[in-house]
């Protein structure tokens, strides 16, 4: 019977890392590193989160977008109780759940961050930004903070937050026009357009102005602001975690550089980091 639940997990775990290989190449590519057991951690908490993405992305309408949320967050209220639905992902998230001292409280965070999404309305200002951020991705930060910084006693909540927001405005930075093109979203705040006299038409025209790469680079300066003051940090994560954590921000942070690299080109180009950089990255930190 033993023999036939640890078959079971192994499996379970197995679904969650095939997850994060087919969406995040750069997230995997950073915590495959951990020892076995903190990457089945990572890959089970992004294998929620991807959940998130995927019900409200199939969703094709604002309601059902907003009761494909509500259900995920009854399953979430279920597993709080001890009864989790039996599926893979539940499953390795309540193995998680024994191994690790987890706080719920950034999963219920997550899907708040999945409904500002779909009830999405354009940021007035870099704090409104800010706020949003934390939401989608201070969130994760928050859910991964108790595996990969178990032994210490040093409170890291706020470096989790930043280090999270830091990578939201990275994401957002690197797919303004994507975001614009495929779902009309506007997330760079409303009073950043306005110090340019710069219009949500004009980012329709999809042309690199003056105008634009200004309002790109407060914010990207935002981040890099913010990765830096976590940068500290990284020595009070578990030995064994901190070349991950400080891999995947290093990753993330490169993304701007080869925005900048492209010309700030977000509407024709896909920016990434190739894996020839990646590597360069790795070297230049282990």
């Amino acid at each position: 019977m033993e023999l036939n639940k640890q078959e079971t997990i192994k499996q379970d775990y197995q679904y969650c890392e095939n997850i994060i290989k087919q969406h995040s190449k750069s997230f995997y590519y950073a915590f495959s590193r951990l020892p076995k057991a903190k990457a089945q951690a990572i890959f089970a908490i992004y294998a929620f989160c991807r959940r998130a993405d995927d019900d409200v992305d199939l969703a094709e309408t604002t309601q059902e977008q907003l009761a494909a949320v509500d259900a995920l967050e009854k399953e979430l209220a279920l597993f709080e109780s001890g009864k989790p639905i039996d599926h893979p992902a539940w499953r390795a998230l309540a193995d998680v759940f024994e191994r690790y001292d987890m706080d719920i409280q950034p999963f219920y965070y997550q899907l708040t961050g999945q409904k500002m999404d779909v009830q999405f309305s354009m940021p007035e200002t870099m704090s409104g930004l800010e706020k949003y951020c934390f939401y989608v991705a201070g969130s994760v930060g928050l859910m991964l903070l108790p595996v990969l910084a178990s032994e210490t006693n040093k409170d890291l909540t706020q470096t989790a937050i930043d280090l999270g927001v830091a990578m939201q405005l990275t994401n957002i930075l690197r797919d303004v026009g994507e975001d614009f093109q495929n779902i009309g979203r506007v997330y760079l705040p409303v009073s950043e357009l306005e110090k340019e006299n710069y219009s949500v038409r004009e980012l329709g025209k999809k042309e690199v102005t003056d105008k634009f790469i200004r309002i790109w680079e407060r914010l990207a300066q935002r981040a890099e602001e913010l990765y830096d003051k976590v940068q500290p940090d990284y020595r009070y994560f578990d030995e064994d975690s901190r070349l991950p954590v400080e891999l995947s921000a290093n990753v993330y942070k490169g993304l701007l550089n080869a925005v900048r690299k492209n010309k700030y080109d977000c509407f024709t180009k896909r920016n990434y980091v190739s894996k020839m950089e990646m590597q360069r990255i790795y070297q230049a930190i282990k």
